[in-house]
């Protein structure tokens, strides 16, 4: 074989199944752990004419801002806030319950009256707040769970809706989850949808294709929607409540292909030549065969043991909204142990919120996250004194929710350890690195206290530490649920024109466990932190800053990374961290405050720019305090007072705009140049982002005014 064909077969099939095995200079002990690096204290001598402004109205305001956030804790300890996504998430749990036979069910119109309440005044519906432009797969998905609640296409908010439709092209352009979702209610021909055979099930692990190759949440999602796509259901919507305005020339001169992305290169046009053939098979060789029921029964087992203790999957909704109508369409009744607690989820207030007569059913739930950020928060503030019975009730809630047993992750390294903590509730198959790494953070100050060392604390972190230094990818980075989890091919598959299907190691996550280690008191030199840093270091943008894969955008980059290369010990004087703050320096806007919008994605003219916002001002705020440059005092007391004089009364701060993110909609998740003229025809998205997922945490605007404000409360007594 010679090297061009060794070269081919390594795409394709991958590289050799290899076991995780510690070596002895990395897996660490307890010992190792008894020193924990302090944050550095800033040195320099502030000018204090610059902050004297401020008064005692920095205090004040924190003191204010700790009470509002004790408030809001849980009898149990634990922290959570809302977490607000757009209109698919409604619309599709509208349209899977007609699906399931549940028309009647109560939640139904109180869905729908989310989904009006959500509607822009042009008709359409967005992903975030303050798009410029409704999403087109949005629109569509909420205008067709309407329908099926028996709004009249004559309705005004429906032919507000259907005209925008029209206007921006029509149901051509739609995405590949909203055609699923116009086949499960009979709009639209199976055979015209991405082609997701079962049999993906068998894949070995080294296969390029396998479904541990595959992100989290695209794996979860994927195993399901295989079973659907198998078995072709739906359940057609009554004649009255058809979506025939949709088609204004008839279905039967309706093109139902996948529309041609620019520059399309040969692994796409094979992926699409090969779905078309997938479906040739399906339709002529597999209905009924006995192979593919062995497959499908293979499925429907992996989807049962991956059921959360809460009665969703994977922690998120989509699949947890395909898997139930899988299970249904293999013949799973409603009572049964597994989809009766699937169902139950959707009255849960972890997962579902009222106001009024409307309801909406969130896309994740953040308890841990917020949790570990609250306490962060509150001991930023020194809260200790006032708060330490409540303090202590979270990091209690805290450390019982690490997670010991192997999840996914596993599959690639059998012989690690499990000690990693998970974003939601309940969800053990799937811990990430990003909430592991400030959940190390959130209790290290408590591994001093002997009461604590009988709980177990100093086993948690040390469990936690080893098991992030195994989840390190050959990069030096860290991705969010995998070790090296970034085949890109697998983004040219029809399947994946959603987002993100793989999960590579990304800057903002790498520097949450930089800040960990250091914080904990790991060398700078062991050789996985420096792997770190030369990973960190080979990111940064050429104008200074590092793109935001979870957070937005560069402003949630840059300021995770600056108080991470503090805390590991970096030398904060050297240039390339004195154009980072250049950066942030040069984006600080007329009012203090720094914003920037979820458009960044997209838009060069947008990185950076945006309404200015509590939390992005707060991590810009905390990357320059980090730095500690006298010359960027008077941008720091600037961005400090633009949050004490958005304080509202009762001590919170208020925030609308989407400042985090799912994926962007680039489908490698990774930054990538946004200079080509044909960027948006390549991804079929421009800055409405179309194919990305934009969050907004709500307690975001809290947690980190407090930390930036308290950073900076020090940084002024270290001098006085």
């Amino acid at each position: 074989m010679n090297s061009l064909s060794r070269l081919l077969m390594k795409k394709i099939f991958g590289a050799e199944k290899t076991s995780y095995k510690p070596a002895s200079d990395t897996i660490i002990g307890t010992d190792t752990l008894k020193r924990p690096n302090r944050r550095p204290e800033p040195t320099a001598k502030v000018d204090k004419t610059i902050f004297k402004t401020m008064g005692n109205s920095l205090n004040n305001t924190l003191v204010s801002a700790c009470d509002w956030l004790i408030g809001q804790q849980k009898p149990d300890g634990h922290w959570v806030g809302a977490v607000e996504s757009n209109a698919s998430m409604e619309a599709e749990w509208c349209l899977a319950l007609w699906f399931l036979g549940l028309e009647d069910h109560p939640l139904r119109p109180r869905l729908g009256n989310a989904l009006l309440e959500m509607q822009r005044e042009d008709g359409s519906w967005g992903v975030y707040f303050g798009a410029g432009n409704g999403d087109i797969n949005a629109t569509v998905e909420a205008y067709a769970a309407l329908r099926s609640l028996g709004y009249s296409a004559d309705n005004p908010v429906l032919k507000k809706a259907a005209t925008w439709i029209t206007e921006k092209g029509g149901l051509k352009n739609i995405r590949v989850f909203t055609r699923y979702w116009l086949a499960l209610i009979g709009e639209w021909p199976w055979e015209k949808t991405p082609n997701l055979p079962p049999e993906i099930i068998w894949f070995p692990d080294n296969f390029v294709f396998s479904i541990y190759n595959f992100a989290q949440w695209a794996r979860a999602t994927m195993v399901p929607i295989a079973i659907l796509s198998a078995r072709r259901p739906s359940r057609p919507l009554r004649p009255q409540d058809r979506l025939d305005e949709l088609f204004p020339e008839g279905r039967a001169r309706f093109d139902y292909e996948l529309p041609k992305k620019e520059g399309i290169n040969l692994w796409s046009q094979f992926f699409r030549t090969t779905d078309r053939g997938l479906h040739w098979v399906q339709s002529n060789l597999l209905k009924r065969n006995s192979l593919r029921e062995a497959a499908i029964r293979h499925v429907l087992e992996w989807i049962i043991r991956h059921q959360d203790a809460d009665g969703g999957w994977g922690g998120i909704q989509p699949p947890w909204v395909y898997g139930l109508m899988a299970l249904h369409g293999e013949g799973y009744q409603l009572y049964h142990p597994v989809m009766a607690k699937a169902l139950s989820a959707l009255d849960d207030p972890g997962w579902r919120h009222d106001r009024g007569e409307s309801s909406w059913i969130q896309a994740t739930n953040s308890p841990v996250w917020d949790t570990m950020l609250a306490l962060m928060a509150l001991k930023d503030a020194k809260a200790e004194d006032r708060f330490t019975p409540e303090m202590d009730k979270a990091a209690g809630w805290l450390l019982a929710r690490q997670v010991k047993v192997k999840g996914d992750w596993s599959i690639k390294l059998p012989d690690v350890e499990p000690g990693g903590w998970a974003f939601e509730y309940a969800n053990d198959r799937y811990p990430d690195t990003d909430d592991t790494a400030v959940a190390l953070i959130a209790l290290s100050s408590y591994r001093d206290k002997e009461e604590w060392q009988k709980k177990g604390v100093e086993d948690a972190i040390t469990r936690g530490v080893n098991w992030l230094i195994a989840m390190q990818s050959e990069c030096g980075g860290w991705g969010a649920f995998d070790k090296d989890n970034n085949r890109s091919i697998l983004s040219k598959i029809p399947f994946c024109d959603f987002g993100e299907s793989i999960d590579p190691p990304s800057v903002d996550v790498t520097a949450h466990v930089l800040e960990a280690f250091g914080t904990l008191g790991l060398s700078r030199d062991m050789p996985v932190i420096q792997k770190a840093i030369d990973y960190v270091r080979s990111e940064q943008e050429a104008e200074g800053a590092w793109f935001g894969r979870w957070g937005v955008n560069y402003i949630y980059g840059t300021g995770a990374v600056l108080p991470a290369l503090a805390a590991i010990g970096e030398d904060m004087t050297q240039p390339y961290i004195t154009k980072a703050c250049d950066w942030l320096v040069a984006h600080q806007q007329e009012d203090g405050g720094w914003g920037e919008s979820c458009s960044s994605y997209m838009e060069i003219d947008s990185i950076g720019k945006g309404p200015t916002t509590p939390s992005q001002t707060a991590w810009a705020l905390m990357g320059l305090i980090a730095a500690n440059r006298p010359e960027d005092y008077e941008a720091i007391a600037k961005g400090c007072h633009y949050l004490i004089d958005r304080q509202e009364q009762d001590g919170s701060w208020k925030e609308e705009e989407f400042t985090g993110t799912g994926f962007p909609g680039y489908g490698v998740g990774q930054t990538i140049k946004l200079d080509d003229p044909a960027l948006s025809k390549r991804l079929l998205q421009g800055a409405e982002l179309s194919r990305a997922f934009m969050l907004r945490y709500d307690f975001y605007r809290q947690f980190f005014p407090i930390m930036a404000l308290s950073r900076a409360e020090r940084l002024i007594d270290l001098n006085n």
